[in-house]
């Protein structure tokens, strides 16, 4: 037998211990843990130099590749994923970290190297775990790479779910002592740890519950060690654990697979095992060993400083090795060769294995180990993850959606990996200059130069999009064999210089205005040929801005407000009890002069502009009012024996003496509905609105008191008057539809909404009527209650096509009127980061992320102007609260979705909530839904007379069935889904249609 043996002085954490190591699958590099300067260590090793002395003599060939000391304390376990795309570290600091390689090329010093060590490649943190309250020693991913499983001196085994990192799958108790070390089962059906409480306990996946609980050989032992790794063979019928004692002598026991028998062991160590690793891959027979067949390699380290090597097939270890290290070896690893063998010691040094086929014996090829494995387990293999494998599907119409399932899952994953075939060509593939201008972010070869008035050369910049941070997959490093070689490059430039005659001069402050006026221009601003708009009462900042809507929206509606200059205060008429128009309140007229565009300044540009200049500048047609006023002093509003103080500071409409809004909803083309108001006839005054349609006069009408706001749609057109009166009118010919409406205070805002319109008056109540039923919806409804936390004002206000009003306030809070239950509602909160706890993402489906309404338009705008996004953060430190803020999120959702009457919202939220509720396995939940929908004689709490077989327009009966597709998906529900199927189809054939 000849085995090559390589201790490399240049693997070493400057004389610290070295409590990991592990060889990347494809076998270019390999990574240690442990201690390092006042922090705990990784790096990244190249195994070329361990193999080949020729390269490890070449200076240009690195050794170290990266170093990362992002640990707060010692790192005892590091561990590569099944792909190679990941390596998850953990250590004393009761963190694990996901390192991910990044595309960076450049090479950077190690940090406090003194530039002496250099990092040839960049790894960088994905993500960090918490969730243990101690010291975690041991790591292991799952075969199929979908968990990572920890184990930590806090006494628990924590499963990550490795697909939506930070997610616990589940947090196994049961050890009465430190749990040192974890391995999971070849097929995935089983999970083994080993603790310091002298037992080793095999878990179930499938539901997580202990399967076995071993404890006879490790009665006499004592917890002298560090770290306790067991191993199963890579044909899944050995699990071999560490630390046993046979006749009071150290082993390492053998339990079988079948019935968990204890009768075998490895013998021979004068100490205490500590870690034990099998090959991956499986031997076919050689001469040497008796035992024909297959078999596995199993390398076992010791406290003895001594590493012993056996294979299934023999009795006696293949190869014993004294004295190897001056410490106890801590931690194995095999290459994906199952040829090369690395471990490492307390005394933070590492030795290298090479073993030979006609030492060990012939290597199974991957398709050769399933096969294998198929025969002992059946095809079932493929599905341990999902623990289907185990379970026998009792329902006809399951069995279709699991198969359908299985096709999805399927073409999803070819579609992955031809993704990621491409990415690999890309990332091989040299950059090309590319001269089309039109591949926008792509590299070109044209470059456009001008030259500014001082004849200085101007390059004019143009953006290239930012490649991703990270890369896929990490290559192996010189896989080529080539060297990396920094140096400049000596041919000439291909870049084409397009020098144009243009002088270009840097932007200043006055063209900036210049192209903010262009979007009020293009809605009949000054200097604009369409014709002047006037406001139609939104809110912004509490103070009122004129404005127009050049398209009344299907849901919520969008404004468009353009600020207005200073005109002299005006007289609003205010109605008295006796309704005489003749008494008059005074207004206090301010004017922000900051918002004035291009008002002349002093010549020394120096002080505010004189307020005649700014009336000479602008023309007195084009000049109106922006009022600020306070009400009367606050009065007590009786409601029943409790006095409501009212804070409401609503502006008036700003007086105009002529003004349009346009109507773009109608079928035969544009149309505008014009006031003019002080028309002079005789002695009296008169003020008429009339529409225009296709530059022609639809119909008008005349009033005697000053018009201040109009608004319509296709449907009705209103008219708010200075009497505090509203008239409605058809829009077809101008027909007034009923008698002038007394409002209770000046109006402050008016919509329109298919047939409904809102009046809010300055006294703080809304009303909304439906003019097709002529039926109110709401009446004088007041908003003291969402204003009794401090002075607010409204910023928002629209309303919906089932005539909801929605209001948005200062505080960042957001209401709306729920009829049902004659009450506000709240819809969004600026302060409110649920959202960000909320891991929903991956529950809603790619039909519905579309979705559109107006809960969407809502939450949309309210969660980019006030989401803090260091929430996120937060949720890593507690991940236990995650599930928990995710259903709130989703029930919130819901609810929200009801109020607003959002029907196609409503069931893209209720259907992500139910495959979240899936996903979690809380079926609860789910069976309250599912009696909610499927009604009598499941509703046993509810009475049936409140039961209603629609809800948004949706059949209970059709949601149900898509839910319980849903279901479907997860073998675990399968009795939930056959009941309520059964029922529903019992139902659909005795109710009568």
């Amino acid at each position: 037998m000849v085995i090559r043996l390589l201790k490399p002085s240049w693997v070493s954490h400057e004389g610290k211990p070295i409590f990991s190591v592990d060889i990347h699958p494809d076998g270019s590099r390999f990574a240690t843990g442990g201690q390092g300067d006042n922090s705990g260590k990784v790096a990244i090793w190249n195994m070329e130099p361990v193999r080949e002395e020729k390269s490890e003599k070449d200076e240009n060939v690195p050794k170290l590749l990266c170093q990362m000391d992002n640990h707060l304390a010692c790192v005892n376990c590091v561990r590569w994923s099944n792909n190679g795309m990941f390596l998850a570290s953990a250590g004393d600091d009761k963190l694990i970290m996901i390192w991910q390689s990044s595309r960076a090329s450049s090479m950077s010093s190690v940090f406090g190297s003194g530039g002496k060590q250099v990092n040839y490649e960049c790894w960088r943190v994905k993500i960090t775990l918490r969730g243990h309250s101690g010291d975690i020693l041991d790591i292991a991913w799952s075969p199929h790479g979908t968990w990572l499983a920890s184990c930590s001196v806090d006494n628990t085994i924590i499963v990550w779910n490795a697909v939506k990192f930070p997610e616990q799958v589940t947090v196994l108790r049961g050890h009465t002592g430190l749990v040192k070390g974890l391995a999971w089962d070849p097929v995935g059906k089983y999970l083994a740890s080993q603790s310091d409480d002298r037992s080793v306990r095999v878990w179930r996946t499938c539901d997580w519950q202990q399967d076995a609980r071993i404890t006879e050989p490790f009665q006499e032992c004592s917890g002298t060690t560090h770290v306790l790794r067991l191993n199963w063979s890579p044909d899944g019928l050995y699990l071999v654990s560490a630390h046993a004692m046979n006749n009071a002598g150290p082993t390492a026991q053998i339990i079988e697979r079948d019935g968990w028998k204890t009768a075998m062991d490895f013998v021979g160590h004068r100490k205490a095992i500590t870690c034990v690793r099998f090959s991956s891959r499986i031997f076919t027979s050689s001469k040497k060993f008796s035992k024909s067949g297959e078999y596995s390699c199993c390398a076992i380290g010791s406290k003895d400083r001594s590493l012993s090597v056996w294979v299934t097939a023999s009795k006696r270890p293949l190869v014993v090795l004294h004295d190897l290290f001056t410490s106890s070896i801590l931690d194995i690893s095999w290459g994906s060769s199952g040829l090369e063998l690395v471990c490492c010691s307390w005394d933070g040094t590492v030795a290298y294995f090479d073993f030979s086929p006609d030492d060990i014996g012939a290597v199974l090829s991957d398709e050769e180990k399933l096969k294998v494995q198929e025969q002992i387990y059946g095809k079932s293999i493929y599905n341990t993850e999902n623990c289907l494998g185990n379970r026998i599907i009792e329902s006809a119409e399951l069995l279709s959606i699991q198969e359908e399932k299985d096709h999805q899952e399927k073409l999803q994953l070819l579609q992955l990996e031809q993704q990621q075939k491409q990415q690999q060509r890309s990332q091989s593939q040299p950059v090309v200059l590319c001269s089309d201008s039109n591949s926008v972010g792509k590299p070109t070869n044209r470059q456009i130069e001008t030259r500014t008035k001082d004849g200085r050369r101007r390059i004019t910049p143009i953006f290239l999009a930012p490649q991703p941070d990270v890369s896929e997959m990490p290559l192996p490093f010189m896989s080529g064999g080539a060297v990396p070689m920094f140096s400049s490059s000596k041919e000439a430039s291909q870049i084409v210089v397009e020098k144009k005659d243009e002088v270009t001069s840097p932007v200043s402050a006055s063209k900036l205005k210049e192209s903010s006026r262009s979007a009020a221009d293009m809605n009949g601003g000054p200097g604009s040929s369409k014709p002047p708009v006037a406001f139609d009462g939104a809110v912004r900042n509490g103070k009122l801005d004129p404005q127009v809507t050049s398209a009344p929206p299907a849901s919520l509606g969008t404004t468009i407000s353009a600020k207005l200059p200073e005109q002299p205060a005006a007289d609003v008429t205010s109605r008295t009890k006796s309704g005489d128009p003749t008494d008059k309140l005074n207004l206090n007229v301010r004017v922000n002069l900051d918002l004035l565009e291009d008002v002349p300044k002093k010549k020394d540009g120096r002080g505010r502009p004189r307020k005649d200049r700014v009336a000479d500048h602008y023309p007195p047609q084009q000049m109106a009012a922006l009022p600020q006023y306070s009400l009367p002093p606050m009065q007590l509003q009786e409601t029943g024996n409790v006095s409501i103080r009212s804070q409401l500071t609503l502006p008036l409409l700003s007086i105009q003496k002529n003004f349009n809004v346009q109507i773009s909803d109608v079928a035969d083309g544009s149309a505008w509905l014009e006031v003019e108001n002080e028309i002079q006839a005789g002695t009296f005054t008169l003020h008429r609105a009339r529409c225009v349609r296709n530059a022609r006069t639809a119909w008008e009408t005349i009033f005697t008191s000053w018009v201040v706001a109009a608004a319509g749609n296709s449907f009705v057109a209103c008219i708010a008057c200075k009497d505090c009166t509203l008239n409605v009118f058809s829009m077809g010919g101008g027909r007034r539809i009923c008698p002038p409406i007394a409002l209770d205070g000046f109006a402050s805002v008016l919509r329109c909404s298919g047939v409904h319109v809102m009046v809010i008056t300055s006294n703080g109540s809304v009303s909304v009527w439906n003019f097709k039923s002529f039926t109110a919806i709401l009446k004088n409804e007041s908003m003291s209650s969402l204003l009794a936390n401090g002075h607010l004002q409204i910023e928002k206000c629209t309303l919906t096509d089932q005539g909801l009003p929605v209001l948005s306030f200062s505080n960042g809070l957001t209401f709306t009127f729920k009829v049902e239950l004659g009450c506000w509602t709240q819809l969004a909160s600026s302060s409110d980061i649920l959202f960000l706890f909320s891991d929903h993402k991956n529950c809603v489906s790619g039909s519905s992320v579309m979705v559109s309404g107006p809960l969407a338009s809502l939450q949309s705008q309210t969660l980019k102007d006030h989401a803090s996004t260091n929430a996120s953060r937060l949720f890593r430190s507690a991940p236990s609260l995650q599930p928990a803020a995710t259903v709130s999120y989703l029930e919130n959702q819901i609810q929200c979705c009801l109020s607003l009457k959002s029907a196609n919202e409503y069931k893209k939220w209720l259907l992500t909530y139910i495959r979240y509720l899936v996903n979690e396995a809380m079926e609860t939940k789910l069976r309250e839904v599912c009696d909610e929908l499927l009604g009598p004689p499941s509703r046993v709490r509810v009475p049936t007379s409140r039961w209603d077989s629609t809800i948004l327009g949706f059949q209970k009966s059709d949601l149900l069935r898509e839910i319980l597709q849903i279901v479907g998906m997860n073998v675990h529900f399968q009795r939930l889904f056959t009941e309520y199927q059964e029922q529903l189809s019992s139902q659909t054939t005795s109710r009568p249609s």
